[in-house]
């Protein structure tokens, strides 16, 4: 007999079924899932050799869990995940609002249902998706969202005294009874409210307005909490910590390659935006800049970098290429360096300025960190400009700091056209040589893409000056920026990094 066919408690008896706690059950299916060799927790990425063993502990020792670490670091999405440990169906007792255990009711419905009925108390079935229960922390959560209140209203409906217990309205906890509960941000939550989660962790008493009641709850608690809470919004109270048995700390992606995983695996792109060429450079400088960021002293390393911020610029760059295919009515298109002004909203939005930034701006910040994450990738593809000045052999950039020299400037902007785009960077002396002395085998739009990639790094290493435009970037010669004091020059919209 298939168990969602069993209707009544004297089935369920009959086929042997065994009824387990939650965290019971949890173990049970992550050991199967462990022998099998499953992978586990799809999606979660980077903590194959951290997060993840210790999680899996943690169930094992069937332990209530604190997830502690920075925003974006899937904290949540861990929790989720849990939800597949669970058995797929389990049995309760019909109409009970807490999902009573058909074998062992805490109830009074419950087991009201029991002495009336025996055997043949109906009973239905609750898939695992419905087992989870989320709630954010703020301080505006009460202890009767949480657990529960008198309700007056059904009180004077069913004609009972305030001591009966029929008269509670059950809160989130109850409700949750046999299932996942998680509650994220746990420092938001106000210490008074931590304080009559006490009971429900060890002892299971609840505590309604003076009604004390012996409720023996079978929930497995999650709590995740940010380190910056501890100290800018709130805390979690010691007795309350001490309470949960094991704290896992998460962290950002060690790797680029972790990252690009990441970041592609979360970015939403259309069919038609996959058809985009974006080369290997541009995404991993859209990783680097992250990387950048949680090490930049313009932003607030307590409050961290989320994942977040590479996934929202790579849906921007790729974004900002398909927006100027669709201008200039062409078929196709790929990623240029040009485009990262298009990542500008998705990294001012996502990072905490300390007052050091603050001075500078968000906008002229983010752009730092562009430059940063070019200057850390340069050296991967062509030899280091300081040395190659220094050097005795031939300077690979000489040609093209030369042409700057003679009092060329060049406009790359975001809306150029693919022959545009060819022609100005065509036109620097030396460019294309260096690329194909270094890179012979690239594509032609790989070529390109490489070419402008060295005009900006030869800024970064101050070989050339470079300015932010509306929508792209102008480069010139070093010393002409340092001997301007035409004020028209420096207005407004452009930014000039080296001056």
């Amino acid at each position: 007999m298939e168990q969602n066919s069993i209707k009544t408690l004297g089935e369920l008896k009959a086929s042997n079924y065994i009824s387990l706690t939650v965290k019971d059950e949890l173990r049970k299916n992550l050991i199967q899932q462990l022998q099998n060799k499953d992978a586990g927790f799809e999606g979660i990425v980077g903590y194959d050799e951290t997060v993840i063993p210790e999680l899996q502990t943690a169930i094992l020792s069937r332990h209530n869990i604190l997830l502690l670490g920075l925003r974006g670091q899937a904290k949540t999405r861990i929790a989720r995940l849990m939800v597949n440990l669970l058995d797929e169906y389990i049995p309760y007792i019909t109409g009970s609002e807490i999902f009573d255990d058909p074998l062992n009711p805490i109830s009074w419905f419950g087991k009201q249902e029991v002495a009336a009925h025996g055997d043949a108390t109906p009973i239905s079935w609750q898939h695992r998706s419905e087992r989870y229960t989320e709630k954010l922390a703020t301080p505006d959560v009460t202890v009767a969202d949480l657990i529960g209140d008198m309700d007056p209203i059904k009180a004077a409906t069913l004609k009972l005294t305030y001591n009966d217990e029929r008269v509670i309205h059950f809160g989130l906890i109850p409700r949750a009874h046999r299932s996942i509960f998680v509650i994220n941000e746990l420092p938001d939550l106000q210490a008074r409210i931590q304080v009559a989660l006490f009971n429900m962790l060890q002892e299971k008493d609840i505590q309604i307005r003076g009604f004390k009641l012996r409720l023996p709850l079978d929930v497995q608690f999650v709590f995740t909490a940010n380190p910056e809470d501890y100290t800018n919004r709130g805390s979690i109270v010691t007795p309350l910590k001490d309470r949960i048995e094991s704290q896992i700390l998460t962290h950002y992606p060690k790797t680029i390659a972790i990252s690009r995983k990441i970041t592609f695996q979360e970015a939403k792109i259309t069919a038609a935006q996959k058809l985009i060429e974006a080369d290997g450079l541009v995404k991993d400088l859209i990783e680097q800049v992250a990387f950048e960021a949680r090490k930049s002293e313009f932003i607030d390393q307590k409050s961290g970098v989320s994942a977040r911020l590479t996934i929202s610029a790579y849906e921007n760059l790729i974004s900002t290429a398909e927006r100027r295919m669709l201008i200039n009515g062409e078929k196709k298109t790929f990623v240029r360096l040009a485009d990262l002004t298009g990542i500008i909203p998705a990294v001012t939005g996502k990072i905490e300025l300390v007052y050091e930034g603050e001075l500078e701006g968000p906008a002229k910040v983010a752009n730092i960190l562009i430059g940063k994450a070019i200057k850390s990738l340069f050296n991967r593809y062509f030899p280091d400009p300081e040395k190659a000045k220094k050097s005795k052999t031939a300077n690979p950039y000489q040609l093209i700091t030369d042409w700057f020299t003679d009092g060329n400037t060049l406009d790359i902007a975001d809306n150029l056209t693919e022959s545009q785009y060819k022609k100005e960077l065509m036109q620097v002396g030396g460019l294309n040589e260096l690329v194909k002395q270094f890179h012979p085998k690239l594509s032609a739009n790989q070529t390109l893409l490489l070419m402008e990639f060295a005009l900006h790094g030869l800024a970064e290493y101050s070989q050339l000056n470079k300015k932010y435009l509306s929508g792209g970037f102008g480069f010139s010669d070093m010393f002409d920026s340092l001997f301007n004091t035409d004020p028209e020059e420096d207005e407004d919209d452009d930014i000039d990094f080296n001056a």
